[in-house]
């Protein structure tokens, strides 16, 4: 089992800081599984009782210009790592802008992911900082729970408007309520409400086609899918995306589910309320 990488280019280096901020701010914990061709930052908490799930994924040709990486078996090439989401956050935080980054699975008394930042000095020369971000390696047999989420067939698809602005909204409504009802048709109209009489209302978003397997497809446009989520799980995920990402979806499985699906240029973001019971 091995794994050593390198990142390059300064754009590439800045936009996984980004993703590695996104991801400390969705979970303490989480679990980065490496494979030949992408990363995934994984957070699985049990929906049965009520917790959320992540799944984020990118290719590594898009941000590393060396990667090398061997799994635990020749029949499963991949590693799966658990560790606290602030230690990568923070450790990457550094290296904004750095000249390179280099980072590797490493033995130190207990399993680590050492990465080694190339910084640049006043005088152009350049310095190495090495950090030592403790990991627990995760054994094959509990890789069955490390699975992308399973993306249910939902009531109702709709584009979602500025993620700032409904951050706003949803933050002034916590004030009040604990809880929110999400509600949105094939007509492009999204609402958001509490138990009062506070509703926000969106129009004109937009609805993604529909698969051939949706159950939207004999929908009334006007009819409304809605769950009922705990407004901090929504909030955890708004406070997290900092940039306003290419796509946002909202998939709605009438008192079931949110499947938030958003994509920022090659990062994917997928996350999942289950509705409040």
């Amino acid at each position: 089992m091995k794994f050593r990488a390198k990142i390059m280019d300064a754009a590439c280096l800045n936009h996984f800081t980004w993703v590695s901020a996104m991801i400390a701010k969705l979970a303490k914990t989480c679990t980065l599984r490496i494979s030949p061709q992408k990363l995934n930052f994984i957070l699985s908490d049990k929906v049965a009782n009520g917790g959320v799930s992540t799944w984020c994924e990118l290719e590594q040709e898009n941000f590393f210009s060396e990667f090398q990486m061997e799994g635990v078996s020749a029949e499963n090439k991949a590693i799966s790592l658990e560790l606290m989401s602030e230690n990568l956050s923070r450790v990457l935080k550094t290296a904004w802008n750095a000249r390179a980054l280099k980072s590797k699975l490493t033995n130190k008394h207990s399993p680590c992911l050492t990465v080694s930042i190339e910084l640049l000095s006043v005088s152009s020369s350049s310095r190495i900082v090495t950090h030592d971000i403790p990991v627990k390696v995760i054994p094959r047999k509990l890789w069955k729970d490390l699975q992308e989420p399973t993306v249910p067939v939902s009531d109702v698809s709709i584009y979602l408007p500025v993620l700032k602005t409904m951050k706003s909204i949803v933050e002034k409504m916590k004030n009040i309520s604990n809880h929110l009802i999400i509600e949105a048709n094939l007509s492009g109209e999204l609402n958001l409400k509490i138990e009062t009489e506070l509703a926000t209302h969106f129009k004109d978003l937009g609805n993604p086609p529909s698969a051939p397997e949706d159950a939207s497809q004999d929908r009334d446009p006007e009819q409304m899918a809605e769950v009922h989520v705990d407004i901090q799980k929504l909030l955890q995920f708004l406070a997290g995306q900092q940039v306003n990402p290419t796509k946002a979806v909202c998939n709605i499985v009438s008192n079931k589910t949110v499947h938030l699906d958003l994509l920022h240029e090659d990062v994917s973001l997928q996350y999942f309320i289950p509705a409040f019971s």
